[in-house]
């Protein structure tokens, strides 16, 4: 019986352990067994090992990734492709799935890297050399152009930044970026590409600013002041920075919230004050398969006029996975690579 390298997580505050989970033998329909070449550590990784997040134990964290087919049960879909895939299985038949265009709310939803190691065939997160993709998960190709450590986290910082950006307000000249890490820095080149003449950003971290700069991005230093703009978004994590945002807006304008999915995001916001202004408020949490697609297709236009490898860090084997935390702690990168 073949089996998977895998790093096992027990639980916040304790260390990853290196183990092996058997892989299935035979596919069920509309399966697919991937061979993990590069996964990059998620910031709701970080969350979940410092105990803001829940995850059943034990378990296989990991959910970004880029891959090749080792064995395929489905249609379209086979030996050698090079794939990522959506970072969520859904049904296809529920009210979510069908009337409310909403996927990554299924009644019946699957996350990667959020299920026991009893669920399924086990595999069922990226820090292992194998993965089983469930038959309800967007599974698409991999441009030949793009290396593993940029197109790795599009499956899941890229493709919530698409969602977020989806429908912008008419006009839309200029715009706010609340916070300059991996989701900022995608959020202002997604702009700049889809036209929007200035796109601010703020952030903490004159590092983190230095770096927005390269993708298109204005950098503010905080507290300094700025025009109003026809849109903000929030990616910073943080309820602290909402007033700003509204006070940033002009009449009319909107405003996308993206980053505080946590519960320690209580508001201090009157209503009186987005009434006034006639604003629109928007929540996005995850995205639909086609914005995945979009974020793959933006890459492979864009990743030789920006340096999106400046991103991830050189790779790591999956035997120094806790290291590779330590790494994420000290943000020295906006994305830790991991090999197996």
């Amino acid at each position: 019986m073949n089996s998977a390298r895998v790093q096992l997580f027990h639980g916040p505050g304790k260390p990853f352990q290196m183990g092996s989970a058997a892989w299935p033998e035979d596919l069920h329909p509309g399966e697919v067994l991937v061979q993990i070449s590069l996964a990059t550590i998620c910031g709701s990784d970080l969350h979940t090992t410092e105990g803001r997040r829940t995850a059943p134990t034990p378990c296989i964290l990991g959910h970004e990734a880029v891959g090749h087919v080792v064995s395929s049960a489905r249609d379209g879909v086979g030996y050698g492709q090079r794939v990522t895939w959506t970072l969520a299985d859904s049904c296809g038949h529920c009210a979510p799935c069908t009337r409310w265009h909403l996927p990554q709310k299924c009644e019946h939803l699957f996350k990667y890297g959020h299920a026991a190691l009893s669920d399924g065939s086990g595999l069922n997160g990226c820090y292992a050399s194998h993965i089983v993709l469930r038959p309800g998960t967007e599974i698409m190709t991999v441009p030949d152009a793009l290396p593993d450590a940029i197109a790795a986290p599009a499956n899941c910082a890229l493709a919530t930044i698409v969602n977020a950006l989806e429908a912008l307000p008419d006009p839309c000249d200029s715009a706010l970026v609340q916070g300059g890490g991996l989701l900022g820095i995608y959020a202002c080149a997604w702009l700049r590409h889809r036209g929007v003449n200035e796109v601010f950003c703020t952030d903490l971290s004159p590092q983190r600013l230095a770096l927005v700069a390269e993708f298109g991005g204005i950098p503010v230093p905080h507290g300094e002041k700025m025009p109003q703009v026809d849109l903000v978004l929030e990616v910073t994590g943080s309820s602290a920075v909402i007033p700003d945002g509204v006070k940033a807006l002009r009449p009319g304008g909107h405003y996308v919230w993206a980053g505080m999915v946590h519960p320690e995001t209580q508001l201090d916001l009157t209503g009186e004050a987005v009434l006034r202004k006639c604003l629109t408020l928007r929540g996005i949490h995850n995205y639909r398969p086609e914005h995945l697609a979009a974020g793959l297709d933006f890459l492979a236009q864009n990743h030789r006029q920006m340096p999106f490898e400046k991103l991830t860090s050189p790779a790591l084997p999956l035997e120094q996975l806790n290291e590779g935390f330590y790494l994420t702690r000290s943000r020295q990168w906006q994305r830790v690579a991991i090999h197996p």
